[in-house]
C-alpha cells in the first residue's frame, strides 16, 4: 500500500527515523478509501505546500457504492476532505523543513511525512458533478486516495486564536511569511 515513488529523497541533516517503517505494519485499523482526488500535481515539487495558495480547481471523484453519502453535500458551502498521502515517507520522526534551520517532530509539523500520512484540507465547495464535486484549496498529488468529507462548520472548526510558537517566532524574523506557512 505504500507507493514511495515520488519521495525517496534522502533524509536532510538532523532529520531521524523512528527505527521501524511504520508502511511495513502491524496495522492497527482498517481504512477503506472513498474515491480519490485529481489536481493539476504529479509530484511534491510542484504541489503547494498551503491549498490556500493556490486558485486551482481540483475534482473529487467518489465511488460509486459512496455516492448516496453526498447527500446534502451541496448545500455546505465548506468542507474538510481527508486524504492519504500515498507518496510520503512514513519512517522519520523528526524532520528538518526546507524553509528553517531548526528540526521538528513530525508531529509538530503538517509536513506529509509522518507514520500515517493522512492529512486534511478545508476547501471551498463550487459545484457538484455526477461522480463526486469540484473545490478550490487542495495541496494533494493527483491520484491521492480520499478518506472522508465533512462539511466545515466555522462555529466549531475554527479556533482563531489557536497557536504555534515555533512558527510564530519563524515569522517575526521573516523565515517564513503567510500562505505558505508549514
Amino acid at each position: 500500500m505504500s507507493d514511495r515513488s515520488d519521495d525517496e529523497t534522502p533524509a536532510r541533516p538532523g532529520e531521524e527515523a523512528f527505527g521501524h517503517d511504520p508502511a511495513q505494519g502491524p496495522f492497527d485499523a482498517g481504512l477503506v478509501f472513498i474515491g480519490h482526488v485529481e489536481t493539476p500535481w504529479a509530484t511534491r515539487a510542484e504541489c503547494p505546500r498551503n491549498g490556500r495558495a493556490t486558485e486551482a480547481v481540483c475534482r473529487i471523484r467518489v465511488k460509486p457504492e459512496y455516492r448516496k453519502g453526498l447527500k446534502s453535500v451541496e448545500e455546505c458551502s465548506h468542507l474538510i476532505l481527508l486524504y492519504w498521502m500515498h507518496k510520503a515517507r512514513r519512517d522519520l520522526a523528526v524532520l528538518a523543513p526546507g524553509f528553517a534551520d531548526e528540526t521538528h517532530g513530525c508531529f509538530g509539523l503538517r509536513a506529509p511525512v509522518r507514520p500515517n500520512p493522512v492529512s486534511l484540507s478545508v476547501v471551498q465547495l463550487l459545484e457538484m458533478t455526477e461522480d463526486g464535486f469540484l473545490v478550490r484549496g487542495l495541496d494533494c498529488l493527483n491520484g491521492t486516495p480520499l478518506i472522508d468529507i465533512k462539511p466545515y462548520f466555522a462555529t466549531t472548526d475554527s479556533v482563531p486564536d489557536a497557536q504555534v510558537r515555533w512558527r510564530d517566532r519563524l515569522k517575526q524574523t521573516g523565515v517564513i511569511t503567510p500562505p505558505g506557512d508549514a
